[in-house]
């Protein structure tokens, strides 16, 4: 279903992390280019190892990881992308995308992607009903990001504009 479609899977600190070793393996199963990126406080909640396990490719971290096959990780990897999917997307991170801030691995792939972006909020209730965080969800919304969280359902199974993005 997803044969020759790149995903680019964006993990972000929230102890919905682990969740994604269950999506990166179900986009596999469904023949998806899955690569992941993780923040450094992912890290704290699941490994990259998981990851590099489940889809087969070099999970990335650090910005600056001379380790890799890709010239400039960041770019190439935004190149390639389909549809890039943050989930679970912290507050810090949406706020960081909705403002240009580009300080690390994920949020400067996620400027220099072109493809539809996808984010999935996850964090606690009261955080998620802040003011600001809805403002950022709202530029973020503005600048041609989904949100799975406004659309009511979970994001894989239900989101129109994932289906339409791959």
């Amino acid at each position: 279903m997803l044969k020759g479609k790149t995903v680019v899977l964006g993990v972000t600190g929230s102890i919905a992390a682990y969740k994604m070793a269950n999506v990166a393996s179900m986009l596999v199963k469904l023949h998806a280019d899955v690569h992941v990126i993780m923040t450094e406080n992912a890290c704290q909640f699941i490994t990259p190892v998981t990851f590099e396990t489940l889809t087969g490719n070099k999970c990335m971290v650090d910005t600056f990881d001379r380790n890799f096959q890709f010239h400039v990780a960041h770019i190439s990897i935004a190149k390639k992308a389909d549809v890039l999917l943050v989930a679970p997307a912290s507050a810090n991170v949406i706020g960081k995308l909705a403002n240009g801030i580009a300080d690390d691995m994920l949020t400067t792939t996620a400027m220099a992607c072109t493809c539809q972006k996808i984010v999935a909020p996850a964090m606690n209730t009261n955080m998620y009903h802040n003011p600001i965080l809805q403002d950022n969800l709202k530029k973020l919304e503005g600048y041609g990001y989904g949100d799975c969280a406004r659309k009511g359902t979970a994001c894989l199974s239900g989101y129109r504009g994932w289906k339409n993005a791959l």
